[in-house]
């Protein structure tokens, strides 16, 4: 995370770039997540990623979510729902590190702002209703989860994903 900060603040500064980031990131993951969705893979169907490649997963996840300047979790969640691990066992791990992760990031954030010229400091808050949303999402996800097929639940995310990578294309190039 801390990695992804600096490489974000220093290497890819100013909004097109950010904007293109998050465009070729959420529009490959969410066509990738609705394909796998709709015609899951059958060689892979049930078998989860081995301990070591989700570890480094979210090491990449980490670098990436920094640079991104969000927690983890949230794309560490579609990926390994993206690769077959039920969704149940994957939200309360991707809620964690994305808790984990914001945190950290705010932080290291903070501290660039202190170092650097320019606004990069986190609009705190901003922050806290990402995290009232979060926890009331959370909390409507737990209670709805039973009540909707798998593959609706592995839709969404896809589908949401394209949606907001489409919108920073949109924003990207008008």
């Amino acid at each position: 995370m801390v990695v992804g900060a600096i490489i974000r603040v220093f290497a890819i500064p100013g909004p097109g770039a950010f904007r293109l980031l998050v465009a070729a990131l959420l529009l490959p993951l969410g066509s990738w997540l609705c394909i796998r969705a709709v015609r899951p893979s059958p060689e892979r169907s049930g078998a989860e990623p081995s301990p070591r490649s989700v570890t480094l997963l979210a090491l990449a996840v980490g670098v990436v979510g920094g640079i991104y300047g969000i927690g983890g979790g949230s794309l560490l969640g579609p990926l390994l729902v993206g690769r077959g691990v039920p969704i149940a066992k994957v939200a309360p791990a991707a809620l964690a590190s994305t808790f984990l992760t914001s945190a950290v990031g705010a932080v290291t954030y903070s501290l660039l702002a202190l170092t650097t010229s320019g606004n990069i400091a986190p609009i705190w808050t901003l922050g806290l209703a990402c995290g009232l949303g979060g926890l009331i999402g959370g909390y409507l996800g737990a209670h709805f989860r039973p009540r909707l097929p798998e593959t609706i639940l592995r839709l969404l995310p896809g589908g949401l994903a394209m949606v907001l990578g489409g919108l920073y294309a949109v924003q990207l190039f008008s």
